[in-house]
Order: C-alpha cells, then structure tokens, then sequence
C-alpha cells in the first residue's frame, strides 16, 4: 500500500467535495492535523474512520486503500466487513476498560475493608460502615469481571450472591472470632442496649444470630460474653 498514494487521493476527494481541512476534520471528529497527516502520507486512517470516510466520499473503502477509483459504488459485502471489524475493535477497547475498572474497584476494595478492621476498634460504628461500604465497593468490581467472563445474566447474578454470601461469612466469622477468642464486642450489631447504674456499666449488643453483654466498659473488669 502505497501511504503517499492514498493521501493524494484522500486530498482530491476532499477538494471535490469543495471543504477544507478544517471542516473535513470536524465532521470526523479529529483535529485538522491529522487530516493533514493522512493527505501528506504519513499517517493512515483507523479501520472506523475509513468506514466514515467511505460513506462520506461516496466510494469503498478498497477503492481508498488503492488510491484510486475502481468501481461505481462500494461492494455492500466489503462495507459490511469494516463496519464489523471497527465495531469489533471498540467492543475490544470497552471490555479493556472495564477489566482494568473491575481490578482497581476490587483491589480497591479490599482495601477499604481491611483498613475499616484494623485501623477502627470493634466499639465503633465507622468501622462496620466502612467495611460495608468497601464491600459494595468490591460487589461493583467483581460484577464488572462477571461480564467479561460470563455471557449469561443468570451466571453474572450467581457470581454477585456468591460475592454477598462471602463477605457476609467473612463478617460475620471475623466478628465471632473478635468475641469469642478476643473478648472483644461485636463491630456488626444492628443494636445495643445500654443498662445498669449510670446506663453504660453494661451493655447488651444484638447481632443476627447472638447476643453479646459487654460489661465495665473501658475499666480493668471488663468482660465480654456471648449469651445466645
């Protein structure tokens, strides 16, 4: 293929069609310059960009590629081809996209959670909601690998409950384990219930499946138990 060649012809078309550089570029949406690029040789138009520059110059797309006309109108099987490889090749950059978008959204993910469990002690509400929010985080990035993987919407949803179930086991093993090895109280309870002399010498917190009873808090006899 002759770059110099397809410039030239590139540049007559366009001086047919009476427009300048300018224009020519602003129905294509590029710069002047690189209209000018192709018209000099230098550079080629993209595989999507020929297909427009076809229908617009009213010829095909071999014919552009030759630098010269050959037929009276563009074979409808040749226009058919580019437009699906073109069309292939944005679906390529878009799935590119969102792989690199579901990487960083479940990279960043995990993140959240674990610096939510280490950095906030278990008594205080901004670590739950911090992890949970790191957990939606990560659900986001993991249904985004699930369209790239799977082309079934049933298999996509099964992969996101199977996400939810995993960060709730995780939760919810991660609190027991605070408690029971730990006697720490529980960072995921839905409610506490605060009693005794001056309503914070004991402190009943619910959960899902067991209640904790946190007593003298904050002083040398503090205990914590599970209760059911």
């Amino acid at each position: 293929m002759d770059q110099k060649r397809v410039g030239m012809f590139l540049k007559t078309l366009r001086k047919e069609k009476n427009i300048t550089q300018e224009q020519l570029a602003e129905k294509l949406n590029v710069s002047g310059r690189t209209v000018s690029r192709w018209e000099t040789g230098v550079n080629m138009p993209d595989i999507s960009l020929l297909v427009e520059l076809a229908e617009f110059y009213e010829i095909s797309i071999p014919e552009i590629i030759d630098g010269e006309r050959k037929s009276e109108e563009m074979k409808e099987e040749t226009k058919n081809t580019a437009i699906k490889m073109a069309e292939y090749s944005k679906n390529e950059v878009v799935a590119g996209k969102r792989k690199i978008a579901s990487i960083l959204l479940s990279v960043f993910g995990i993140l959240v959670i674990l610096s939510a469990l280490a950095i906030f002690p278990n008594d205080s509400s901004w670590g739950s909601i911090y992890a949970i929010l790191g957990g939606i985080i990560l659900t986001i990035g993991v249904y985004l690998a699930s369209k790239l993987i799977f082309a079934k919407r049933v298999s996509r949803l099964s992969c996101i409950l199977g996400c939810i179930v995993v960060l709730f086991s995780f939760f919810l093993i991660s609190d027991y384990v605070a408690v029971s090895q730990f006697n720490q109280v529980p960072r995921f309870c839905y409610e506490k219930i605060y009693s005794g002399d001056d309503k914070c010498d004991r402190v009943e917190c619910k959960t899902l499946f067991y209640s904790v009873i946190w007593e003298n808090p904050g002083t040398e006899y503090e205990n914590v138990r599970i209760v059911k």
